[in-house]
């Protein structure tokens, strides 16, 4: 699966934090919406997870109805 280029991570980790919260899912509901698994949300978030796959983010984002830029910029 192909991965991201290095952005910064901390900025995709505050960024999903911070949709998440405001849409008021917990990790294991944008798990489910997004299709991935439960420990791929809790390891972006706590920042474990240094360099999640496109496939991953996208589709994040469609949940949140956002562009994927929105998210590692």
């Amino acid at each position: 699966m192909k991965k991201l280029p290095k952005y910064n991570t901390d900025n995709i980790r505050k960024k999903l934090v911070e949709l998440r919260e405001r849409d008021g899912f917990t990790k294991a509901e944008l798990a489910e919406r997004a299709n991935v698994n439960y420990n791929t949300v809790v390891k972006i978030e706590s920042g474990e997870n240094k360099n999640p796959t496109i496939k991953t983010l996208i589709s994040i984002a469609k949940v949140f109805k956002i562009r994927l830029e929105e998210i590692v910029s």
